[in-house]
């Protein structure tokens, strides 16, 4: 009886497992990425518009602007002249509410007025037909 020195383990270890070659496989793609690269147009970050041609319209007029100072003791300035009291504040913003243009009313308030006198003042101006009412210099009230 022959004793057989190679045990199965062992020949296990001296065959290689075959395997395939991604080499090539991987320089076709990288190949056919570069192509592909190539091949797409460029894209341009712009919009086609069709301009309008001629002469432009003219440029429009700058608006007429109302100063409409409220100091903290409820005395009005228009445009730095001091209203007497409310019947004149209405007859003005009438009169201004007439025009064919109407004007921006910018109403500068101190930040210590009452909340009712500055309702007051703008409701007024609505109630005469004003329609560009504005309230300036509310930066104040904002915090940092």
């Amino acid at each position: 009886m022959a004793i057989d020195f190679h045990d199965e383990a062992g020949e296990d270890e001296d065959q290689a497992e075959p395997s395939m070659n991604t080499t090539p496989l991987i320089d076709v793609l990288l190949v056919l990425l570069v192509m592909l690269i190539i091949t797409i147009p460029i894209q341009l970050h712009s919009v086609n518009m069709d301009l309008p041609a001629g002469v432009p319209p003219p440029d429009a007029p700058e608006p007429v602007v109302v100063r409409l100072e409220l100091s903290s003791a409820n005395q009005l300035q228009w445009n730095g002249e001091p209203v007497a009291d409310r019947a004149a504040l209405d007859a003005r913003f009438s009169l201004a509410a007439q025009e064919p243009v109407q004007p921006e009313i910018h109403l500068h308030a101190d930040p210590k007025t009452k909340y009712d006198a500055v309702a007051a003042v703008l409701t007024a101006a609505q109630r005469q037909g004003l329609l560009k009412i504005g309230v300036v210099g509310l930066d104040v009230y904002a915090k940092p």
